[in-house]
């Protein structure tokens, strides 16, 4: 066979011939100039949630906009979808003594646009819509088209620890009022409606992932909690700050009242637990596939999270080695889990080496307060420098159990993709098949 008059070339690593130049007898094939350096094969690792993880997730909409959107893809075909569980965590999502008026005006309701049908998911993307009700006092302030100038509520001075200034540098905005809107911690709706959905599939393999809060201010849980009371506090009918003991919670309540009464905000710790996770999941073999490097990486994208914590990590850097690591033990009977290797105690969090050890996952995120103060802080104006106050728009004085609700959803979509990623499927039967599969094989080891 001939290629431009020539033998045919060996084929590239791209799958097709070297391009050649001209045609006829006389052409000949493109050569690299001998001082040029080969170009390398080998690819740069780049940072991408999304690329990682088989589940892929986004979100769009802004605080004071018409809708907020979620999108999520990967599930496979055939899990239930039950939108009163979806509308649920929603709620959970909005409660908690210290928020603000804001959701006194919204009531999150999921509005399913595709990806489900007959009650089911059928595989392909799965769109979710949450309309904003106060919607119709900001129309004509944040119109898509040009609208009336006059009519734009600016944020005029940045509010110390929130994304105005460096929002409104990097995107050469006037004032912050863009920089607000996609900034809030409203978006977060849509990422608790996306990750109902991945809650979902799990359930179907016997993970459940909640949240309970641990810290507000200074006051703090001094025990842990039990999976029983963590399912409890998630039952409730009226949430006050989401804690499995009452006189803790109590005390809790009082250092919210006494930020409310100066002005001020606060915030504290919430832990997410998931409950039934199988050893197996993430991998110690890529530095960006450790199970507990994407937890930390999902969780800390919140608003507000400052600090992730696995396990007992905290306390871990100031103790021994004894006092930290859970010692393996091997049961005489079954245990009603995978396999019969028990641990006294779980200060891993049921990581060890980036890969779940079949202990219970658990994460801690650490909350700065709320950036939106009543007393303001020193600030300066965007259009002329001066000195003055920061700016001010209604918000919330403490948000700790809604941002845990909002970190199960990042916990739950992180798993159900390492999920998906280990034990494949198009269809939820294929999955449960694979799943069912491995459970015996680890069960015999």
């Amino acid at each position: 066979m001939e290629f431009c008059g020539l033998e045919a070339p060996k084929i590239g690593r791209l799958g097709r011939p070297p391009r050649c130049l001209g045609g006829g007898p006389h052409s000949r094939l493109r050569t690299r100039p001998a001082n040029r350096k080969p170009r390398s094969t080998v690819r740069e690792p780049r940072l991408h949630y999304n690329g990682i993880n088989m589940i892929r997730f986004s979100t769009a909409g802004e605080s004071h906009g018409e809708a907020l959107i979620a999108l999520i893809s990967g599930l496979p075909a055939g899990v239930p979808v039950d939108l009163n569980f979806v509308n649920r965590d929603l709620w959970r999502r909005q409660q908690g003594y210290g928020r603000g008026g804001r959701m006194k005006i919204e009531t999150d309701k999921a509005h399913v646009l595709s990806g489900v049908r007959h009650g089911k998911t059928i595989g392909s993307p799965i769109a979710i819509e949450m309309v904003n009700r106060d919607w119709k006092n900001w129309e004509e302030k944040l119109p898509v088209e040009a609208g009336d100038a006059a009519k734009h509520q600016a944020v005029s001075s940045p509010r110390p620890g929130h994304a105005d200034l460096a929002g409104a540098l990097k995107y050469n905005f006037p004032d912050a009022r863009y920089v607000l809107e996609r900034a809030s911690a409203r978006e977060s709706a849509a990422r608790v409606a996306a990750g109902a959905m991945a809650k979902l599939m799990l359930r179907e393999l016997g993970i459940e992932v909640l949240s309970h809060v641990i810290r507000v201010g200074r006051v703090e849980l001094e025990r842990e909690a039990q999976w029983d009371e963590i399912v409890a506090v998630a039952a409730k009918e009226e949430v006050v700050l989401a804690c499995v003991d009452a006189a803790t919670e109590a005390r809790m309540k009082e250092e919210v009242e006494k930020a409310a009464r100066t002005g001020d905000t606060v915030n504290g710790v919430f832990e997410v637990v998931a409950h039934n996770v199988p050893a197996g999941l993430g991998t110690y073999a890529n530095w960006d596939e450790r199970l507990d490097g994407l937890l930390a990486w999902t969780v800390m994208s919140l608003q507000a999270v400052k600090a992730v914590e696995i396990g007992r990590g905290v306390t871990a850097a100031e103790s021994f080695g004894s006092q930290v690591h859970d010692p393996i033990h091997y049961a005489e009977q079954e245990t009603g889990r995978p396999t019969r290797f028990t641990r006294p105690h779980n200060n891993a969090g049921g990581i060890e080496g980036g890969v779940s050890n079949g202990e219970d996952v658990v994460v801690r995120g650490y909350l700065k307060p709320i950036s939106t103060l009543r007393k303001p802080l020193e600030s300066v104006r965007f259009d002329t420098r001066a000195k003055t106050a920061a700016s001010y728009e209604r918000s919330d004085i403490c948000v700790v159990p809604a941002a845990g609700v909002a970190a199960e959803a990042m916990v739950a979509i992180t798993l159900a993709g390492l999920a998906a990623q280990k034990f494949g499927g198009d269809s939820l039967m294929e999955m449960k098949r694979n799943f069912d599969g491995y459970i015996e094989q680890i069960r015999r080891f």
